[in-house]
C-alpha cells in the first residue's frame, strides 16, 4: 500500500512528461496485483489542472475519471485533522502546502510516499519513507 502523489499520476497521463513511461509502467504493475493506492482527495484537482495546463481540458477530465474508476485507488478527505498535521509539516520542512498534505497523509497510514518531486523527496525523507517509483521493487 502507498500514497502516491500528484506528480506521478501526472506523468501516467502527460506523453511529453519526463517520468511518463516509468509512471505508466509502475502504476500498471501495482494495480495489476491489486495494491492499495492512497491519495489525499486533492489529488483529483490537482491532477486535472495539471493534466489540463500540459494538454488539453478533455485529458484533464479523462485523467480524473479514470483514476476514479480505479478500485485500488482510494481518495481520503482532507479532515481538520490532517490540515493541521499538513500545516505543522510545511512550516517545519519548508515544503509546498499541497505536498505536506501528501507525506502527513503517508505519515498518518503509516505508508510510503511515492512521488517524482525531488525536493519532496529529500524533505520529507528527514520524516517518513519517501520514495520514487523506481525504488519501489517489492510490492506491498
Amino acid at each position: 500500500m502507498y500514497v502516491v502523489d500528484a506528480s506521478v499520476w501526472v506523468g501516467r497521463f502527460v506523453p511529453s512528461d519526463t517520468h511518463h513511461s516509468a509512471s505508466r509502467e509502475w502504476l500498471e504493475r501495482v494495480l495489476r496485483v491489486g495494491t492499495p493506492l492512497m491519495g489525499p482527495a486533492i489529488l483529483l484537482a490537482e491532477v486535472a489542472g495539471a493534466v489540463a495546463r500540459r494538454t488539453r481540458p478533455e485529458t484533464g477530465h479523462r485523467a480524473v475519471h479514470e483514476i476514479q474508476r480505479l478500485r485500488e485507488v482510494r481518495m481520503l478527505p482532507l479532515s481538520l485533522s490532517l490540515a493541521q498535521s499538513a500545516a505543522e509539516v510545511a512550516a517545519t520542512l519548508k515544503v509546498k502546502g499541497y505536498d505536506a498534505v501528501y507525506l502527513s497523509l503517508a505519515q498518518q497510514l503509516g505508508m510510503p510516499l511515492i512521488t517524482w518531486d525531488n525536493e519532496l523527496r529529500i524533505r520529507g525523507s528527514a520524516v517518513h519513507s519517501v520514495r520514487e517509483p523506481n525504488e519501489i521493487d517489492q510490492l506491498a
